[in-house]
């Protein structure tokens, strides 16, 4: 349909040219990004232009400080990129291009805004922070289904909750409904997943398949809604991360039907597909083959594989990026499989987007099982000779193993507790180990709780060790209510809806009534740590150093340091109390030290022989 009306308005601009009409119809349909600003350190400004045979028309500009440099057009005759300078000095108003098309004239005008605030002040995410990781469709609902206009969708789905696949209705008011449950839990930053239009066979809840690249899916509400949540977070001092997806787009996206150019896709064709080996990106050896099977193959039969090493498309994805962040004003931004995409175009997104917002963060999921495959992604990283510009980066070790390193204290000593020693071990890999997002969970895995746990013990020495040691953690919505599961059938099986979000729910465990007795417990921990760390540890937390001991006698213990300020976690990993010598921690737990365990709000005096009960957790401050 939305083909049907381009061609049709095309041609009745040219129907119009030629048979004389006295007011032809302006041939374009779509003119992206929406709007732009001065004073931008980035002084280029791509425009894209679409409508009928586009690329024939000849456009003049005249204002003050802004040059026409270049009119670019493709393969597509539907398609026109207009590319600008902008001088420094320019002053914010209303750009009028004069063009001609099929023997008629006409204007296009353009807004230059005022930014709202300097580059600078954009400030992102970093270790003091923690993530809270919640997917818009399975949170809450807050608009009524009758208020959403599906008009021009190709694929109308509308929610069904029985189906672990389909949508199920939540949505951004439903979010902002809920922001001050998310502030109560202590969390400092929300990561939404994906928001833009996926018009998509089968409604794409998830958001992977993007089809508008500058529209809120109006299923989740509209542009302004999203502002409007962004508003109401920062209002609580909340920050906000946009899920972004540069890799591929949705098979159902306007490109797919009319490329701009031939090769705006890899592998158009479809005929091939990712080969999932990321491996092969730092492989010495690896054949061009299966390379190309990685980077350029499609990460599924309905999102087909942009080419980032087409420059049009890439600047057009580097504003994209920027726009978010010059109009919404949002606080990081975190980028799907990013080592699928080609390194070197994403490279040069980084970086100039990182440019422009000195203070910004970019995360990039890198999904390794080991330290070295992560680490090669980050910014700084000498080994790789391509600089990526990629401050942060995601470590999947917990995913891969919390669960045996938490909950089986049956594991020979070289694993349990240990597996976190030696994992925390390779961090001299990373430039930057501060700047790795961790995390026991998220939506693309199993929930850390297999089934719903007799008690919290292991569970809350996993958490107390996920906010206390070095990086920025991220909790997986429903953490605080544990929710539990495997994704084994359907990825829906993790992406469960809160209970109470959704219009007839017999339970709301947004309220303390809601939730049972163990949810509560959990609760409390949870927020009881998290609102300690945004408090009062946030610094130490943030640039704190770390020393760690051996694990001895399944007991792991380790302290983050900021000047005179210390943090001492000791962890007993066996199901069994133990009698620990403290001779080994000395060097930070002198004998006769008094130390404030936050989580009973109790001293603790630290001895030469210490009686540890079973699943200790004690976080310890010296102030």
């Amino acid at each position: 349909m939305k083909k049907l009306a381009l061609i049709a308005t095309g041609l009745m601009a040219g129907v119009a040219g030629l048979f004389g009409a006295s007011k032809a119809v302006s041939p374009i349909t779509n003119v992206e990004p929406p709007y732009w600003w001065t004073g931008m350190a980035c002084d280029t400004l791509q425009i894209m232009l679409t409508g009928d045979n586009i690329a024939h028309a000849d456009f003049t500009l005249n204002y003050p400080g802004v040059k026409l440099d270049s009119q670019v057009s493709l393969d597509s005759p539907n398609y026109k990129f207009l590319y600008l300078t902008i001088a420094p000095d320019t002053k914010p108003g209303e750009l009028k291009f004069e063009y001609k098309l099929y023997n008629h004239k006409f204007t296009l005008k353009y807004d230059l805004k005022a930014r709202e605030k300097a580059a600078e002040e954009h400030r992102g995410f970093d270790a003091g922070d923690v993530l809270y990781l919640l997917m818009p469709d399975r949170f809450a609902k807050g608009i009524n289904d009758k208020d959403i206009d599906l008009g021009g969708f190709d694929y109308p789905v509308t929610p069904d909750r029985s189906d672990p696949n389909g949508r199920h209705g939540g949505d951004m008011v439903g979010i902002k409904n809920h922001l001050d449950y998310i502030d109560s839990l202590g969390v400092t930053a929300i990561w939404v997943c994906p928001v833009l239009e996926n018009d998509m066979p089968g409604g794409s809840y998830h958001g992977y398949a993007t089809t508008n690249y500058y529209r809120i899916d109006p299923r989740f509400g509209s542009n302004t809604s999203y502002r409007e949540l962004i508003d109401s977070a920062h209002d609580r001092g909340l920050k906000v991360v946009m899920d972004m997806i540069f890799n591929h787009s949705g098979s159902n996206h306007p490109w797919i039907k009319d490329a701009p150019s031939a090769d705006w896709f890899n592998h158009p064709e479809m005929d091939t597909m990712t080969n999932y080996r990321l491996t092969t990106v730092h492989d010495p050896y690896a054949s061009d083959y299966d390379l190309d099977h990685t980077v350029n193959g499609w990460f599924v039969p309905t999102m087909p594989d942009l080419n980032q090493k087409n420059p049009h498309l890439m600047k057009y994805l580097t504003q994209n990026s920027m726009w978010w962040i010059e109009a919404f004003d949002i606080d990081g931004i975190r980028m799907d499989t990013y080592p699928y995409a080609d390194m070197e175009g994403m490279s040069k997104w980084a970086g100039q987007v990182m440019q422009e917002y000195p203070n910004f963060n970019i995360v990039g999921e890198c999904w390794y099982a080991n330290e070295a495959g992560g680490a090669f992604w980050q910014k700084g990283n000498k080994l790789n000779p391509v600089e990526t510009n990629l401050p942060t980066v995601m470590d999947f070790f917990y995913i891969l193993n919390g669960r045996k390193t938490f909950a089986d204290d049956t594991l020979p000593w070289a694993e349990g507790l240990n597996n976190i020693y030696d994992h925390l071990a390779y961090d001299f890999l990373y430039p930057n180990p501060q700047g790795i997002l961790t995390f026991m969970d998220n939506h693309d895995s199993d929930r850390f709780l297999e089934k719903l746990p007799e008690n919290l013990n292991s569970w809350k020495q996993a958490m107390a060790f996920l906010l206390t040691s070095r990086g920025i953690p991220q909790i997986y919505y429903g953490t605080e209510l544990l929710m539990h599961g495997s994704k084994e059938g359907s990825d829906g099986y993790v992406r469960l809806d809160m209970p109470g979000g959704f219009p007839g729910d017999k339970v709301n465990a947004f309220t303390r009534e809601g939730r049972t007795d163990l949810q509560n417990e959990a609760w409390d921990f949870l927020s009881k740590l998290l609102n300690w760390r945004r408090s009062e540890a946030r610094d130490v937390m943030a640039t704190g150093s770390l020393k760690h001991f051996l694990p001895q006698q399944g007991v792991y213990v380790y302290q983050r340091k900021l000047g005179d300020k210390e943090v001492t976690v000791i962890l007993n990993g066996k199901d069994e109390e133990v009698e620990m010598n403290m001779t080994p921690t000395r060097e930070i737990m002198p004998f006769g030290s008094k130390l404030r365990n936050i989580l009973t709000d109790s001293d603790v005096v630290i001895d030469e022989t210490m009686t540890l009960a079973p699943r200790t957790v004690m976080v310890l401050q010296n102030w």
